[in-house]
């Protein structure tokens, strides 16, 4: 139990980092195959997949809220340094796909859903107004629905190895807003005041619950996908994982731009730390 616990929290603290996947960290764990196992056999396993998906759940909500102050700072203090972090630790994280791949050729049936996928991210970060901008989390009915769809997309993504769900809440431009909030509902947790812990419920609740769902049902497809369609599968990731730092890139110029000499310098250690602490997580 307490090292499912544990492991859950290694997943947790990986996918609440932009470009570093909690599917790789469960496949390096050797706990991936048992997750999706436990989720798509929940009801015919019951006892079983619970007993699994509870500690690790349990987990990986400790290791959120343990990293996500730390995060918001980050982004607050050293946007530049931070950003290039991320671009590091997408860059990282791809070899361990690469590999999947290597010998099976480059078909054209191959490269397809890897420009597909490319170009949607890249459209995405293009159109957007930039992370956090112009995100709505008020009580209503409309956005308790967007924020439990939002969970099942980012959920569908942490499942998947080599695939950040951080990183597709950030192109969703949900990714700050959603982490503020954690840190807001643990300070007025902290506080006991109650109805700022209510605001706090109307927007992770419904969030939580797409997350779960999420999972659960996209499990059963992605086992499918894996098992019928590896090549395609893993070709579609890498597009999304190429992709992912030129959308950075264009999410967040404002950070880029009148970058002095050591700024830059720092900026390109963070850089080459992302690189080798995704490099290292990805080892199998």
């Amino acid at each position: 139990m307490i090292k499912m616990i544990l492991k859950g929290m290694v997943i947790g603290v990986a996918n609440i980092i932009p470009g570093v996947s909690g599917g790789t960290m469960a496949v390096s764990m050797g706990i991936y195959d048992k997750i999706i196992h436990a989720a798509t056999h929940i009801v015919s396993e019951f006892k079983e997949s619970m007993r699994l998906l509870v500690p690790v759940l349990a987990g990986a909500a400790l290791g959120i809220v343990a990293l996500a102050r730390v995060i918001e700072a980050m982004f607050d203090r050293i946007p530049f340094q931070t950003n290039l972090l991320f671009i590091g630790l997408i860059l990282g994280g791809l070899p361990a796909v690469v590999k999947k791949v290597r010998g099976k050729g480059v078909k054209a049936g191959y490269l397809l859903p890897f420009l597909i996928f490319f170009a949607a991210v890249v459209w995405l970060a293009a159109i957007s107004g930039g992370e956090g901008a112009d995100v709505d989390l008020g009580f209503s009915l409309a956005n308790v629905c967007k924020l439990c769809g939002i969970g099942v997309i980012a959920s569908a993504t942490m499942v998947i190895p080599g695939v950040s769900g951080s990183m597709v809440l950030m192109l969703m431009g949900y990714y700050n807003p959603i982490l503020e909030e954690v840190n807001r509902f643990i300070d007025n947790m902290i506080r006991l005041d109650l109805s700022g812990m209510a605001e706090g419920y109307a927007v992770l609740v419904p969030f939580g619950i797409g997350v779960v769902v999420g999972i659960i049902a996209i499990a059963k497809a992605i086992e499918f996908l894996f098992q019928k369609f590896p090549e395609h599968a893993y070709w579609a990731i890498i597009g999304l994982i190429a992709a992912s730092p030129v959308a950075i890139l264009l999410m967040n110029r404002s950070s880029f731009e009148g970058i002095g000499a050591l700024t830059a310098g720092t900026g390109a250690l963070a850089a080459a730390a992302g690189v080798l602490i995704s490099l290292k997580l990805g080892e199998e």
